[in-house]
């Protein structure tokens, strides 16, 4: 397994890049310790594929350098970076049977017979798939055949990192909590090294350890599932991450407080700054409440989304969405809102614009 460095990183499709807007990916400074679970999310275009194929080898990048354990792998093919790489449609061999695909990687590296067995009905015990050695790859599931395709990455000890490239999506929704959880047990298990590229938000904060969040070629942040949720530190990843996203509230600043419809809202902590810019408030709809007392607001939606609803007000022109447990209030109804003072904050041009308090540093 190995550490990776992505070193001040760019890339661009074309071959004279003039300008920001003519890279793929800008400006990429990571690291990864050797054994973590890492997921790159973002929406479809942001960069994130492009990244997983420069780390893996199958694209060089227009700057910077590539890193394993310290060693510049940047100019090296994928079979000299030892790379193994799992993608959207499971990559087997349909005509062999499932132990001979389990076995293939380490055959093709004209490992000892004893070794390889010792090795497949180890990784078959871990998916549970043991049952299925002898039966041919074409007469599995889609599920169990990217089960597989999974296998096949795992199953050689002396890869530096296994890469995810959107495994689930041909999977039906039902057993994607399956597999999920399966590979986050593998992980565990082999403390290999593995980057998970997904656009789905569940996907990436169930597996990961650490979530890069992409954005038009960019890093917004990176973080753990709580952290992005908790203190999204740009709006993109408010609005991304969470079912509804985040409220983003139009305000103005005077004398070092935030005004939303002329309501003083009490923030995490100070502000950064008074200086210009958009400013909004963020609050997410986990931390939004009904209350006897607070912002006058009218009620214009409710859904019931089974283990919770899901409530949209209004204040004025500005839809507001709260998440209550029981006791939702119905359409049309007249409400006061409240915002929980330790997850409110100002945002100044999409990105944070307050402070946390002494207490929470």
């Amino acid at each position: 397994m190995a550490k990776i460095t992505l070193s001040k990183l760019r890339h661009s499709y074309y071959p004279n890049p003039k300008g920001p807007e003519d890279f793929a990916l800008r400006d990429i400074d990571l690291d990864w310790r050797d054994g973590g679970a890492y997921a790159l999310l973002g929406p479809s275009g942001c960069g994130k594929s492009t990244l997983l194929n420069i780390i893996s080898g199958l694209l060089m990048p227009t700057e910077g350098r590539i890193l394993f354990d310290d060693q510049d792998v940047t100019a090296l093919s994928p079979v000299e970076r030892n790379i193994a790489q799992v993608f959207q449609f499971p990559v087997i061999y349909d005509t062999m049977t499932v132990y001979d695909n389990l076995a293939f990687p380490l055959r093709n590296r004209q490992m000892d017979e004893a070794v390889v067995k010792s090795r497949v009905h180890e990784i078959a015990e871990m998916l549970e798939v043991e049952d299925m050695l002898s039966k041919r790859a074409a007469g599995l599931s889609p599920d169990n055949k990217q089960k597989i395709s999974m296998g096949r990455g795992l199953v050689r000890k002396d890869v530096n990192v296994v890469m995810f490239d959107e495994p689930l999506t041909v999977i039906d929704p039902h057993l994607k909590w399956k597999l999920r959880s399966k590979l986050k047990e593998l992980h565990q298990k082999v403390r290999a090294t593995m980057i998970y590229v997904t656009h789905d938000q569940t996907e990436a904060l169930t597996f990961a350890d650490q979530v890069v969040v992409m954005q038009d070629g960019d890093i917004v942040q990176i973080g753990t599932p709580v952290e992005l949720f908790e203190r999204p530190t740009h709006t993109f990843v408010g609005h991304f991450i969470g079912s509804p996203g985040m409220n983003l509230l139009p305000c103005e600043i005077r004398g070092g407080g935030a005004y939303f419809n002329d309501t003083r809202i009490a923030l995490e902590g100070p502000l950064v700054s008074d200086g210009h810019g958009k400013n909004q408030v963020g609050i997410r709809p986990e931390f939004v409440s009904f209350g006897k007392k607070g912002m006058k607001a009218r009620i214009k939606k409710v859904a019931d989304v089974g283990r919770h609803y899901v409530v949209e007000a209004i204040i004025g022109d500005t839809s507001i969405n709260a998440i209550v447990e029981q006791d939702a209030p119905e359409q049309g109804d007249k409400v006061h809102l409240n915002f929980a003072q330790a997850h409110t904050r100002v945002y100044r041009d999409g990105w944070i614009a307050t402070e946390l308090p002494e207490a929470g540093r």
